[in-house]
């Protein structure tokens, strides 16, 4: 602490270095599962468009740096805060697809069993089928009775 941050400080006068930062309000979370998910992309939604102004806001300033030192470091520096704030805008577009991709799963799961495993001996698989044989012979067979009891 500088002697005037003391002289302030015991003056009661504020100071914009001596002022806390205001933080951001916190996230309120639901306790519903299904909007999760919407809130979760629209929380990282914003926070992406935040980095993205300041990304764009830093870049003007580190090209105004540039042009008027005109040295290689600056625009160095200048293009490597372009690609950052490209990265942030592909994170963006992937974030969506992301988002798209999970409200259409449900829609798009496949309901047929195509390769269907039986585990087991045969001897087991014989009686299952013997079984189920047994059961539909039954079935027919009271079919049958019903029919000629009329």
């Amino acid at each position: 602490m500088s002697t005037d941050d003391i002289i302030n400080k015991y003056l009661g006068v504020e100071t914009e270095d001596s002022k806390p930062e205001s933080k951001p309000p916190a996230v309120v979370r639901k306790e519903d599962k299904e909007t999760d998910v919407d809130n979760d992309h629209d929380y990282s939604r914003e926070a992406l468009y935040d980095l993205i102004q300041k990304g764009q806001e830093a870049v003007d300033g580190i090209l105004a740096v540039a042009k008027e030192g005109e040295h290689p470091r600056a625009y160095e520096v200048a293009l490597n805060g372009i690609k950052q704030t490209a990265e942030v805008v592909d994170k963006l577009q992937e974030l969506n697809k992301k988002l798209k991709d999970l409200k259409e799963l449900p829609k798009s799961t496949d309901t047929k069993i195509q390769n269907a495993l039986f585990v087991g001996s045969t001897a087991e698989l014989q009686k299952m089928l013997k079984k189920d044989e047994n059961t539909k012979s039954k079935i027919i067979n009271s079919k049958h009775r019903d029919i000629s009891d009329k």
